[in-house]
């Protein structure tokens, strides 16, 4: 029997934070912003959030004018659809030959007031996992330089996972954290309009979980995993001496093929639940997951704590990501939708609220949800793709064993099942 899910309200300071913004282009001394960017083409992932803060975010409420300044600009790579030289120009952004002088605007110490890491996309090598080698963490190392030298540190944000590894994903945050930078990471998705509403109340007692999702393990692996994890982050402790909150993976196992439908036949993860996601998507033909998916990919995520986690990829079957979950015995689920299919020319909103909350931070040094989450995501998704390298085997994960709480509230999210408003908007506006 599937749980009623309560309706979602806008949160108070979700309604403060639109009020606030009312004359933001007025307000003097913006603070300063670096983008530090491995390409900018249409539809990249510069062009969906580094846009943003120069045009505005597109929103169900409106379009809201950033209130921060985008101050200078790094691009690696320049293909021949690169969009960034013309943008910077039109909005007066110097780019600059490389990421110290974009940091320090052509001077010797750091001059900027935040960091947009933007580190997807681009001719970058695989390796035999077919994990594309992003730059990520030697950015990152270049922007802590400037950091060390300059005797300041700033709020940084590193979109999508941190790395393709685990030891320089934990550099990363570690680097960060003994510089006193504030520090963000992570996907848009759990920030995209969820149908029918649900998010745990902290300390709920989620006893399995699932979420489907479809394309390349690497690429959108990824961002199942933390549809995954921005969900079960928030659950309580499994025992009376135990706290809410993460406590870390233990293992991770890979699979493939038809080994994923005999998983769920030894119970190693539940259909029914899988089930539920799937059915809360609205775009999906008839008929059984199995009629349509001719080979799935599994990830079964142990957790220290017992819970079970699975990200169950179902190409062929959906486009769009799902969560379900049994909690006290009943199921719920919700469709993660992010805009962008059936509107090529949208402006991915869902990366509005993303760049709106990653803007909160800059203002307030403070970032809206917890680093950890993106780095335990980051650690799964190698030890998954391992795990299918070395022939799907199950891979015990000790340096996963950590821990961290969810968020109270998020400042920025969609407050309904669908983009509506200035999400409809023809982008860029005129």
């Amino acid at each position: 029997m599937f749980a009623v899910t309560r309706r979602y309200e806008p949160h108070r300071n979700f309604r403060t934070a639109i009020r606030n913004r009312v004359g933001a282009t007025s307000v003097p001394n913006h603070k300063r912003i670096a983008a530090i960017i491995t390409e900018y083409r249409p539809k990249s992932h510069a062009d969906v959030i580094v846009t943003k803060f120069l045009k505005g975010f597109p929103t169900d409420t409106g379009l809201l004018p950033p209130r921060v300044a985008l101050a200078s600009m790094y691009i690696d790579q320049f293909p021949e659809q690169d969009i960034g030289r013309r943008i910077a120009a039109e909005h007066g952004v110097p780019i600059f030959p490389s990421i110290v002088k974009a940091l320090t605007l052509g001077g010797e110490k750091l001059a900027v007031d935040g960091v947009l890491l933007i580190g997807e996309h681009g001719d970058y090598a695989w390796n035999e996992k077919e994990q594309q080698l992003f730059p990520r963490k030697y950015f990152m190392e270049q922007i802590c330089g400037v950091f060390a030298t300059s005797r300041r540190a700033v709020p940084v944000f590193n979109d999508k996972h941190l790395s393709y590894n685990w030891h320089d994903a934990k550099w990363m945050v570690d680097r960060a954290r003994q510089l006193g930078a504030p520090f963000m990471a992570g996907s848009s998705l759990p920030v995209c309009w969820r149908n029918p509403w649900l998010e745990h109340d902290l300390e709920t007692p989620i006893e399995e979980a699932v979420a489907v999702g479809f394309s390349g393990l690497d690429i959108y692996g990824f961002h199942t995993l933390e549809v995954l994890q921005c969900m079960v982050e928030r659950r309580g402790g499994r025992s009376r001496q135990a706290s809410g909150g993460e406590t870390g993976v233990a293992a991770v196992t890979c699979l493939e093929g038809d080994a994923v439908w005999e998983a769920a036949a030894r119970g190693l993860w539940s259909r029914d639940l899988a089930v539920a996601a799937c059915a809360a998507i609205e775009n999906k033909p008839g008929g059984r997951m199995e009629e349509h998916c001719r080979q799935p990919a599994l990830f079964l995520v142990e957790y220290r704590d017992g819970l079970r986690g699975s990200v169950l990829m179902l190409n062929g079957y959906v486009t769009d990501l799902a969560y379900a979950a049994r909690v006290n015995g009943a199921v719920v689920a919700t469709e993660f939708r992010c805009q962008g299919h059936g509107a090529p020319n949208g402006p991915y909103a869902h990366f509005s609220y993303l760049s709106l909350n990653i803007e909160e931070m800059f203002l307030t040094g403070h970032p809206t949800y917890p680093v950890e989450r993106t780095l335990l995501t980051s650690g799964i998704l190698e030890a998954a793709l391992d795990s299918r390298h070395q022939g799907h085997i199950r891979l015990e994960t000790p340096h996963l064993d950590m821990a961290y709480r969810s968020y109270e509230t998020l400042p920025w999210r969609p407050t309904g099942p669908r983009p509506t408003g200035a999400t409809l908007d023809p982008w860029p506006p005129a």
